[in-house]
């Protein structure tokens, strides 16, 4: 069972490129997951013109909360996650956050061609 875990930024350009997330996960990934989102994700979306969209979508696709009591951003989270979580999956479209996940060598799935969704590293 693998664990991805989504980025804002994620959520926000697979709804504009009208991507199936759940769909895409399943034709790249040989076995089940889960999915997971930083609780400070919300707080991101809060505000933003797809929040209710990128809520409903969360619902949908059974993604839990990954509960956290720091102040810190959610890049810095996920980072932090995969410190303590190596083999799970950090989906993200943010170019800083990728470059630094990859420092750490964590596997990332990011959106490739406003179509579909690839693993990297």
């Amino acid at each position: 069972m693998k664990n991805i875990v989504l980025d804002t930024c994620f959520i926000l350009t697979a709804i504009k490129f009208r991507i199936d997330i759940k769909s895409e996960l399943k034709r790249i990934l040989e076995e089940k997951f889960k999915i997971f989102y930083i609780d400070k994700t919300l707080n991101e979306l809060k505000n933003k013109p797809l929040e209710k969209l990128s809520l409903d979508i969360l619902s949908n696709l059974n993604a839990m909360p990954i509960q956290t009591d720091s102040e810190r951003n959610v890049d810095s989270l996920l980072i932090a996650h995969v410190g303590t979580n190596p083999d799970d999956l950090i989906a993200t479209q943010d170019k800083r956050l990728k470059e630094k996940l990859k420092k750490r060598n964590a596997r990332i799935i990011t959106i490739r061609q406003k179509r579909y969704l690839k693993i990297v590293n």
